[in-house]
């Protein structure tokens, strides 16, 4: 299976309108709420695609509730820790007529210490039995920056591969355990390593230590730096961009990354080649943690390319 861990989960709240009118008044539907973040987004996605998956979060307060009962409505096999402060909340609105979504996400709360020891308790004992660790999304302020990083040092300790997903320094530390891949995407690079090239940001990355960096380019695709041969670039992109809801475009290339490791995948072209075609195909869908079932065909007209 593959073990995720989400230690600032939320309460995903999206609303598809034909056009947002900055500063107007707008009548919608009814929006949808569900569980999320980012490691429960790459959950989703890898239980909806038969993969065998454990999900390791925290709830608490009435939106830890509704998140607790989204998981089991879904029947994803899951682990909640308990924690005093309220679950988080997040905003999508999805504007159809620009095909642009934007984000509103709460910061969260900081877990008290012995919450936070909890959680590395749940992730810990459930690791032997996993294929891959995921380490997905924020740290709530005032975290401990080291939290990913001491879990891919477990996971390099029993030999199982590592995906982190973050940002800031918890980023920069998860490098520096030697995590398998780091996945973040252009502006998360920029802001952890203070290149604006994200080239130059990815080798930052490997030479702190990450094996594999591939980062999200949007509507570009992505790319992939790896430590055996830091010079080779590889980029990978459809022939033409997807309109659609871009919202855990990136969730869905950690679930593709995570379930190639997990069948023993060592390729970065064709970990490369999935991963952007998951990612393509989660824009296709009206919500993260889904992917169009058309993936397969995608993957077939992502091009891969070596590059300066």
């Amino acid at each position: 299976m593959i073990l995720t861990v989400t230690p600032n989960p939320a309460v995903d709240l999206t609303w598809s309108v034909p056009r947002i009118d900055q500063g107007g008044s707008h009548r919608v539907g009814t929006g949808r709420s569900r569980a999320g973040g980012k490691g429960l987004n790459v959950s989703r996605v890898l239980h909806a695609q038969g993969v065998p998956v454990h999900a390791v979060t925290t709830a608490g307060g009435p939106t830890g509730a509704e998140l607790a009962a989204d998981l089991r409505a879904i029947d994803l096999p899951h682990r909640l820790v308990p924690v005093a402060a309220a679950t988080r909340r997040t905003i999508a609105l999805y504007d159809e007529q620009r095909a642009e979504t934007t984000i509103f996400n709460e910061l969260g709360v900081d877990h008290s210490p012995e919450e936070w020891r909890a959680l590395v308790r749940a992730a810990t004992k459930a690791l032997p039995d996993c294929r891959c660790l995921v380490g997905s999304g924020s740290l709530p302020p005032g975290a401990p920056p080291g939290f990913f990083a001491d879990l891919v040092g477990a996971a390099r300790a029993a030999r199982i591969p590592s995906v982190v997903d973050t940002s800031g320094p918890a980023l920069l530390e998860a490098a520096k355990a030697r995590a398998t891949v780091l996945k973040p995407n252009r502006d998360e690079l920029r802001d952890a390593t203070g290149e604006t090239d994200p080239v130059a940001g990815a080798r930052a990355l490997i030479v702190l230590g990450a094996e594999w960096v591939v980062v999200s380019l949007g509507a570009e695709g992505m790319l992939a730096v790896c430590a055996g041969d830091p010079v080779t670039v590889l980029r990978a992109r459809l022939p033409e961009p997807l309109a659609g809801n871009a919202t855990g475009a990136g969730d869905a290339a950690v679930a593709a990354a995570a379930a190639a490791l997990a069948d023993g995948e060592t390729d970065p072209e064709r970990l490369l080649r999935v991963a952007t075609a998951w990612s393509a195909a989660a824009v296709l869908m009206p919500l993260a943690g889904e992917i169009s079932p058309t993936h397969a065909q995608l993957a077939g007209r992502v091009l891969v390319e070596a590059v300066p």
